[in-house]
């Protein structure tokens, strides 16, 4: 298989995302981009899937505030397997969300001529104790077309997510 950069590259090609430092989420009904550091704050991203420098000449200045951060540019076309873990602070104490919100979605920003294509959204009601989800889900990717994690709650204040994981595999296909 032939890869972006003209070498053979076999296998899965992985982006594997990871964020602890809490982001502030403000209630509603919008979905917010969920926003991932680059460089060594990153658990990998050998096929170079999560750059600052965007494959459209976008240079991405802060991580922090800028929502294509949140942005995997897939390296190949294929099967693409996308894996979340969510993390929320507990509800407040007045007012607190009965309803959390995820899902994975195409072209969050309206980069492309089809932007906001929504997959494997999710709205749940909180558990007792800590609210920790995990979910995964297969769609075809393509170079060109980000993905993105996006995550909302219908509490009365703005909320934490406290820790997020964002993942892609891309396997080859026939």
């Amino acid at each position: 298989m032939l890869g972006t950069n003209g070498s053979t590259t076999p296998g899965v090609q992985v982006c594997s995302l990871k964020v602890d430092t809490p982001q502030l989420i403000a209630p509603g009904n919008t979905y917010k981009v969920v926003r991932f550091p680059f460089g060594a704050a990153e658990p990998t991203d050998r096929f170079e899937m999560h750059q600052a420098v965007q494959p459209d000449g976008y240079v991405v200045s802060d991580w922090a505030t800028d929502d294509r951060s949140g942005l995997i540019w897939p390296s190949k076309a294929g099967w693409g397997q996308l894996y979340a873990m969510i993390q929320w602070e507990a509800p407040s104490s007045t007012g607190g969300y009965t309803e959390l919100r995820d899902q994975f979605v195409r072209d969050p920003l309206g980069l492309t001529p089809n932007p906001n294509d929504t997959t494997a959204t999710e709205h749940r009601a909180p558990s007792p104790g800590a609210q920790f989800f995990v979910k995964g889900h297969g769609i075809f990717v393509e170079p060109g077309v980000p993905l993105a994690l996006r995550i909302s709650h219908n509490d009365a204040q703005s909320r934490l997510l406290t820790l997020a994981e964002f993942k892609l595999a891309i396997h080859h296909t026939a």
